[in-house]
């Protein structure tokens, strides 16, 4: 309702919720140096594999490759740095929303109720700059939500709650 009293207008974007309905939460933006971190320690391979077969045949192809997998790189690291900004979190009374995507923006909303359980997980570049991933799980493999980059402390407290909150909605099914 608005202050007149008239009904609040329908959200006119599908991505977003009842207007003023929701705090989005962000994920750390640490995260951007793990995938970042993630992402070179892949180039190095990949480069350290053309080099090697550009010193045994001596191609001019491989040089290509190598160019051509700098300037993918570059290129998913900018994408990587939006991407990551796109994340984003919202609890509600009895479902959590989460957003992600540049081009293909996605919007899951997950009932508490409809939760089968939770998990954290951290890998060890993670776990280097203090960061977890929650993952939820449901009946339905499409509703699966993670929400990666959070701080171990908030990856805890919202694998609590949301544990809490998925049996306590559970108990009436």
């Amino acid at each position: 309702m608005t202050e007149s009293g008239a009904p609040a207008p329908a959200p006119t974007d599908p991505l977003e919720p009842w207007p003023d309905t929701v705090t989005w939460r962000p994920v750390s933006r640490s995260l951007i140096t793990v995938e970042l971190i993630n992402r070179a320690v892949w180039v190095l391979i990949l480069l350290a594999g053309l080099t090697t077969a550009w010193t045994i045949t001596d191609h001019p192809a491989w040089i290509a490759a190598m160019a051509a997998v700098v300037i993918f790189a570059v290129w998913r690291s900018i994408i990587t740095v939006r991407a990551v900004k796109a994340w984003g979190y919202a609890e509600r009374d009895n479902d959590l929303l989460v957003r992600h995507g540049l081009v293909i923006r996605r919007l899951s909303i997950v009932p508490y109720a409809r939760m089968q359980f939770v998990d954290v997980t951290a890998g060890p570049l993670e776990r280097a700059f203090k960061l977890a991933t929650v993952q939820l799980h449901t009946a339905s493999a499409a509703s699966d939500a993670k929400i990666p980059g959070l701080p171990p402390e908030e990856a805890s407290r919202l694998r609590d709650r949301l544990t809490a909150l998925g049996e306590d909605r559970a108990e009436g099914l």
